[in-house]
């Protein structure tokens, strides 16, 4: 049964609510929120179910959680969890902490794990468990792949014709999902499922019948885990069933059937919205700019980017997937790109398709993705939810974080410090770890400000799940579906080195970080240590050699061709010619 509205409004034009994209051309539209389907799917088999199963299996589980909870009826701990779906405990906390990681705001009773989660965010993030990738769309031009994977690899014979990076290049970027094209999507799913979400959130009132569903305010703002409204408006301030509530007294339950209409006409308004601007994009005689942005388009005056191949583009403020809280690093090839807080917008950054380049992302971050590169390296500051690094080759990332997710990578060497076992998943083949080896003076102050603990760092400690990831829309090598995935080893202590990041703009200060923050382990300590002593002796031997003048010249110059002759077949010349002051 449906509630009458106060006369002169509806669900979706009231007092407080959100006007309909129609009658506003700068609308404040209803989005989903990314953080969820884009660090919040674990590819555990018993947590996927099926859409035609899902209201069927989660009814029965809400009903288990609630019935054996700790002493908040709402709450449930990872053993609670473990016994209501029969998975093993680890997988429980894997997945309480998965939960923490992509809440909208921190829940304090959910310790990264080892806490107890609400029931209700608990559903909300099963249940999008069964939530399916964007396929990118195909064509023809499928080789484009080649200038960055060779023609032949050790890998061939032995997987897919395809290596990760040719699985992303085959679509090409024109081909691959736009950032309005995920949320797109992402949307129209929870348009689908959205009455099977109230259902499962929703209390019964007795005597009321079949239609006895109603929605609490509580529950009516645990939504705000799936969407959001832009410009920093709330769910309650939307809606206008919650938006006249007595502050002083409890908000009266709303039935279910309203609350299904209200998020669904907000959906469909955002959705024609997005269809509109994709339509105008198409018919526009010069194309409008793609939903993405480039951090070439973000660029600031503390930028430092030079690039012999790199996007250019328009101021970026204009572009509303700049203002909605996430940058881009996009499409560099043989260039070196500088980012620090100052420089980027919102709490999350996406590092897509660079190629043979090295990236500096030095600040405070949520949530990073590394996505489809290869031959880089990647400096990522401090993280304090999560970090993604996805279908990449030959890439050395180097991050401070909470924690990280390594999905379908090869020959990529990690330089972590972590609070989290490394978390690896799908096809990934010849994989590297070793401790964080690096430090830039405002570390230390970016660790703290986004609560990343360098006193913890399990980089040696994977967590290692099954191979195929149901939610990854690139296809998989045949016949591999039931194997386990392949974890990382641990880099020789003789092969690992400190990597140095220049203090470019002048921010050296008392409190600066002067070393490495992460503790190293005795035993690359010690080959740090050897290594220091032998550089120690060759230069006392040097000194110490008793040469006239033109010897001593002879031998500079012999030390300094074999210095340049390195920096050019390691190709970091590059890096030095970028990086210099312009």
């Amino acid at each position: 049964m449906m509630t009458e509205d106060p006369p002169g409004s509806s669900p979706a034009t009231g007092a407080g609510a959100v006007p309909p994209a129609s009658s506003n051309p700068n609308p404040i539209l209803l989005r989903p929120r990314r953080e969820p389907f884009e660090h919040g799917l674990l590819p555990i088999p018993k947590l996927v179910f099926s859409d035609g199963t899902l209201t069927q299996t989660l009814a029965p589980i809400k009903e288990k959680l609630l019935h054996r909870t700790i002493p908040n009826p709402h709450r449930v701990d990872a053993a609670a969890l473990a016994d209501a779906l029969q998975i093993p405990l680890d997988h429980a906390r894997l997945a309480l902490d998965t939960l923490a990681a992509v809440l909208p705001s921190s829940d304090p009773d959910l310790a990264d794990g080892d806490g107890s989660a609400d029931v209700r965010d608990l559903l909300l993030f099963l249940y999008i468990q069964s939530y399916k990738r964007l396929v990118a769309r195909g064509h023809k031009d499928s080789p484009v792949a080649t200038d960055v994977w060779p023609s032949t690899s050790a890998f061939d014979g032995y997987l897919s014709a395809l290596s990760p990076i040719q699985l992303v290049r085959s679509n090409s970027r024109r081909f691959m999902p736009s950032q309005a094209d995920e949320e797109a999507h992402q949307l129209s799913y929870l348009q689908k499922h959205m009455a099977n979400i109230l259902g499962l959130l929703a209390d019964a009132v007795e005597g009321e019948g079949d239609d006895s569903l109603v929605v609490t305010l509580e529950t009516f703002e645990h939504l705000g885990f799936l969407i959001q409204f832009s410009e920093g408006v709330s769910l309650t301030q939307a809606a206008t069933f919650f938006a006249n509530s007595d502050p002083d007294m409890p908000a009266a339950p709303v039935p279910a059937a309203q609350v299904h209409d209200w998020v669904l006409q907000n959906i469909i308004a955002s959705l024609e919205h997005t269809a509109e601007k994709a339509t105008a994009k198409e018919s526009s005689p010069q194309g409008a700019s793609d939903s993405d942005v480039t951090m070439a388009d973000a660029s600031t005056s503390n930028t430092k980017i030079q690039s012999s191949n790199s996007s250019t583009g328009a101021s970026a403020p204009s572009n509303p997937a700049y203002l909605r809280n996430q940058t881009f690093v996009e499409g560099f090839s043989k260039a070196s790109v500088v980012k620090q807080a100052s420089d980027i917008k919102g709490h999350s950054i996406k590092v897509l398709n660079c190629h043979d380049s090295v990236i500096y992302i030095l600040a405070p971050l949520k949530y990073a993705t590394v996505y489809g590169c290869s031959d880089a390296t990647i400096i990522l500051g401090a993280i304090g939810k999560a970090v993604k690094v996805e279908h990449c080759e030959r890439v050395q990332v180097i991050t401070a974080a909470k924690r990280i997710c390594i999905a379908n990578c090869r020959e990529c060497l990690f330089f972590l410090g972590v609070n989290h076992r490394p978390l690896i998943v799908g096809d990934n083949h010849k994989l590297q770890v070793a401790p964080f080896n690096t430090y830039y003076a405002k570390l230390g102050e970016h660790l703290t400000q986004v609560g990343v603990d360098s006193t913890i760092n399990r980089w040696d400690q994977p967590f290692v799940l099954g191979m195929v990831d149901p939610h990854d829309a690139l296809s998989h090598p045949a016949g591999i579906s039931d194997s386990q995935a392949e974890s990382a080893t641990c880099l020789d202590p003789d092969l690992f080195t400190n990597f140095l990041i220049p203090s470019w703009f002048g921010t050296e200060s008392p409190e600066s970080t002067k070393y490495n923050p992460f503790p190293l382990p005795e035993i690359y300590w010690a080959s740090q240590r050897k290594k220091h002593s032998i550089l120690d002796e060759i230069q006392q031997t040097t000194r110490e050699l008793q040469l006239d003048e033109n010897r001593k010249r002879d031998l500079a110059c012999a030390l300094h061709v074999q210095f340049r002759d390195w920096l050019y077949a390691s190709g970091n010349i590059r890096q030095l010619y970028c990086l210099q002051g312009d």
